[in-house]
């Protein structure tokens, strides 16, 4: 019958946009281990104008409908930055990206893929890595291990049947991207300790916190860091002033300088580690509505956060001593102090570090030394567009 077809159609005003956001909670009504974002945050995510995302980007909005019902969603989005990069770290040009898929049945799973591929090459693109929601900065990656517990702070949650939905239309694994648990109450490994007090008695070494006192002039010099250090990473996509700008605002109320290092080396800073509460812990509670009572529940929390878990998003290294002792050694003293700091002043039982690149040999090194475990594994997949 006519009204059990899928119909896909391009999102149009704000009664569209609204249903595309409202989607995944109907999608996820029954998983006691989703987060709902807050749907203020979407809005403004998905807005050009209001994320700077869109200065650098062309994207579409999806929805499918079946009988007037909406039962999918999907993003298309071509990153100019991203196509500027090279081909061999993944991106490059004539690749784009969908997300935000979110889909009732395999079909129409299926359908909204193939919108957005068709979308896709109709601005010239011969190439999908997916699921990429918006910047590969965002929520990159598709969950394939790992559903039976909540994402931290900033990590997606998706349905296991994803996987092979996306795989029977043509996808393969291009990356993995990997979180890992750490139970912070109990110390390091000796030998990890060992590191960490020879890193103390060396002169030549600093671990300081964030200065909120001068909070731009550590976020430009974390982002130096960062583009510097992960300029030669799969995936990279280097942010914009603008972009850095934007992040700090919005992430400035979560960061506690205490729990944020910069490590420097005869006075020059060369590696930090940001390490951010959790809040999905109180959104989760207040099913991410702020309103009518929600917003005085996350801002009691923001001022004095309890979490259980802290989250590990980024660190990184200058490429000038990545090959070097030093660079792991910056690192334990990083983690140590700030593992003290969470486990002593705001009561954190366990931390989530990642992602990881599955090829970052360095990275999972470290994760491992530390005796932290995999808990979760997000896939991007590729697939050539045809014609």
């Amino acid at each position: 019958m006519a009204d059990t077809e899928v119909v896909i159609s391009p999102v149009s005003g704000k009664k569209d946009l609204d249903a595309f956001i409202a989607l995944a909670w109907r999608i996820y009504a029954d998983d006691p281990n989703w987060v709902p974002p807050l749907k203020s945050e979407m809005v403004e995510l998905l807005t050009p104008g209001r994320n700077p995302f869109h200065e650098h980007a062309d994207m579409q909005l999806f929805l499918a409908r079946r009988g007037g019902e909406v039962v999918g969603r999907i993003s298309a989005h071509i990153d100019h930055l991203a196509i500027a990069q090279p081909v061999e770290q993944g991106m490059g040009p004539g690749t784009g990206n969908w997300g935000y898929m979110e889909a009732v049945d395999e079909a129409t799973c299926h359908a909204l893929i193939a919108a957005a591929e068709g979308w896709l090459k109709q601005q010239g693109m011969h190439r999908v890595l997916a699921p990429i929601s918006q910047s590969i900065w965002e929520e990159p990656g598709l969950l394939v291990q790992g559903f039976d517990h909540p994402p931290a702070i900033m990590m997606g949650h998706h349905r296991p049947e994803y996987k092979g939905w996306i795989e029977s239309y043509g996808y393969a694994k291009a990356m993995s991207l990997k979180t890992y648990d750490l139970d912070v109450t109990g110390g390091f490994p000796p030998l990890v300790n060992k590191i960490v007090e020879m890193g103390e008695r060396n002169p030549r070494i600093r671990i300081r916190e964030l200065d909120l006192a001068n909070f731009e002039r550590d976020v430009q010099i974390v982002i130096h860091i960062l583009n510097d250090a992960w300029s030669k990473n799969w995936g990279f996509v280097p942010f914009t002033d603008t972009e850095i700008r934007y992040a700090a605002k919005k992430l400035k109320p979560l960061i506690r300088p205490d729990v944020n290092m910069i490590a420097e080396l005869d006075g020059k800073a060369v590696a930090f580690m940001l390490t951010l509460p959790d809040a999905n812990e109180v959104i989760k509670a207040i099913k991410g509505k702020l309103f009518p009572f929600g917003w005085i529940r996350l801002l009691l929390w923001i001022r004095k956060p309890k979490p259980r878990t802290m989250r590990v998003p980024l660190m990184g290294v200058l490429k000038e001593y990545q090959s070097s002792r030093m660079a792991s050694q910056l690192a334990f003293m990083m983690i140590e102090y700030i593992r003290r700091v969470a486990v002593g002043t705001y009561g954190t039982e366990r931390s989530e570090i990642g992602w990881i690149l599955d090829d970052n040999q360095g990275m999972n090194a470290i994760a491992d030394a530390i005796g932290s475990k995999v808990n979760k594994d997000y896939w991007i997949f590729e697939k050539p567009l045809e014609g």
